[in-house]
């Protein structure tokens, strides 16, 4: 009855008028359970009333008659008896399971699948707070964790001292560890220690097992489904793999990379702490070479080293990393192409196909490219600009359609609707046509400027122009409206200027290094 155990709390909210795609949204429940509990309930003729007092077990039986008699139909493992047995000499989870389904073939009942059957232990060790026996199996599972002792950077000029946190990743099979460190534990240096982590160790295990930091999980609730941050998710996508975050305060449940951060303070840490460092490479090659040394160690209490573990044995049962690595990414969301085709990202404008103009897209921003969706489809990927430049364009021709010349609204016409307000107008509009590398770049700018007119009107825009050229050699809309709000164009033909009325105003010449 697992499936339809929330089979009480639907029909209350549904008799709560709340809808079937709020209560999947708000309570994490499958929009195909709600639908099946809904109907069943109304074929039965079912109601809140009917049911506020059961048990959720009584209602699923109520509604789902079915599903009990293939429940019972089912022998339930005796999952104290497997406890038990597990600590004795050779004993494991296969060798229980195929002699519970022996018992069961004789006894003429249905027995569970090996899967389930791990599951279900692993999930009564949880319930009972009792240490799980099941022996890690090569390839199944990285451990991940931020390590809570740290090292330092020096500089070397300054003296400035700063802290380094180090990332540990173990696979429990073999114990074989990865650390990195790192200047900060922000969500992408999150991401980019597993991507190396994963390159580190050559392949893939197929479960991910984190600790609820922030950077990873967005809710982990006692009761419902686990929600990640969609940069996580994205990670665990391209990587194949299942990220299990451990339960609140549960360090048992990720217990190899708990105890490797305890070993690496004193393998790794505690080794360099004589040695300062300036760079972060050059901790990061001291750490390696002292990591080295920790993985081909032999074991106290086993055979080989974790290295010669892992070489052997591991590494073959890791599946393959995918043909290209999981690239960090941000996401911008609801940006606009403007009418010169262009999207802004920071300081830089990308070009997005004509076809968009005044529609809403996202960006995906990586290390080296910027790429734009609309309605959840890549129309446009763009070498990113460096940080360091501003107001460049990443402009692709392509986007640009034939009849360009003959759009709506054109170089031709602006300029037309600049002259018929006056010839200051038409000055500010050619000094902006002037400023860019394309002409459809000047686009959004002077639209701005000449539809200041619609609210000022045509003389006072005039003004405010003449004004503006008075004043800086690159008059912008910004700069002319605060002229128009604040009056100081005065009416149309007047000569009046806030510098008649007293006062100094240094115009461009002056902060370009002319005359004073």
């Amino acid at each position: 009855m697992a499936k339809h155990r929330n089979a009480k709390l639907i029909i209350e909210l549904s008799a709560k008028n709340m809808s079937r795609r709020e209560i999947a949204r708000t309570r994490h429940i499958s929009t195909h359970t709600i639908k099946e509990v809904l109907d069943r309930a109304s074929e039965k003729g079912v109601g809140w009333g009917d049911v506020s007092l059961l048990g959720d077990d009584e209602i699923a039986a109520m509604l789902f008659p079915e599903e009990r008699e293939a429940e019972e139909a089912v022998a339930r493992p005796d999952y104290g008896y497997v406890h038990s047995e597990l600590r004795k000499v050779g004993v494991n989870l296969k060798l229980l399971w195929e002699e519970y389904r022996d018992e069961c073939a004789e006894s003429g009942k249905a027995s569970v699948s090996y899967v389930t059957f791990t599951r279900g232990y692993a999930d009564y060790a949880v319930s009972k707070n009792v240490t799980n026996h099941l022996n890690h199996k090569p390839g199944q599972a990285m451990e991940v964790d931020w390590s809570g002792s740290t090292m330092r950077l020096v500089d070397p000029v300054t003296g400035e001292v700063s802290k380094v946190r180090l990332f540990v990743a173990v696979l429990p099979y073999s114990q074989y560890t990865y650390v990195e460190a790192t200047l900060d534990m922000r969500q992408n240096t999150w991401l980019l220690c597993h991507v190396r982590a994963y390159e580190f160790f050559g392949g893939v295990a197929v479960r991910l097992i984190c600790d609820n930091l922030k950077t990873g999980v967005t809710k982990h609730p006692k009761e419902g489904e686990v929600v990640l941050n969609e940069a996580y998710e994205a990670l665990g996508r391209h990587y194949v793999c299942a990220i299990m975050p451990t339960g609140v305060a549960k360090p048992k449940q990720k217990a190899s990379v708990e105890g490797g951060v305890g070993k690496i303070a004193t393998a790794v840490i505690a080794k360099l702490r004589d040695r300062q460092f300036a760079t972060l490479g050059e901790l990061n090659a001291a750490i390696m070479e002292r990591l080295d040394e920790y993985n081909a160690r032999p074991f106290q209490k086993r055979e080989g080293s974790r290295k010669l573990v892992f070489e052997e044995v591991e590494r073959p049962m890791l599946a393959p990393l995918p043909a290209t690595p999981f690239e960090v990414c941000d996401w911008v969301y609801g940006r606009k192409v403007n009418l010169d085709f262009h999207v802004v990202y920071g300081t830089n404008r990308y070009s997005a196909p004509y076809r968009l103009v005044g529609k809403k897209v996202d960006l995906k921003v990586t290390e080296s490219t910027v790429e734009i969706y609309h309605g959840g489809e890549r129309v446009a990927t763009h070498p990113r600009i460096p940080d360091f430049a501003r107001y460049k364009l990443q402009t692709d021709r392509s986007h640009m359609p034939p009849e360009f010349a003959d759009l709506e609204w054109d170089d031709d016409r602006m300029r037309r609707w600049a002259s018929s307000i006056g010839p200051s107008a038409l000055a500010v509009v050619e000094r902006v046509f002037c400023d860019v590398q394309i002409k459809e770049q000047a686009y959004n700018p002077v639209m701005a400027i000449l539809n200041l007119s619609k609210h000022y009107g045509d003389a006072e825009l005039e003004a405010a122009c003449s004004y503006s050229l008075e004043k800086t050699a690159h008059p912008r809309c910004r700069f002319i409206r605060s002229v128009l709000a604040s009056a100081a164009a005065g009416p149309s033909g007047s000569e009046t200027r806030p510098a008649d009325r007293g006062g100094y105003v240094r115009g461009a010449s002056y902060y370009a290094g002319g005359a004073r």
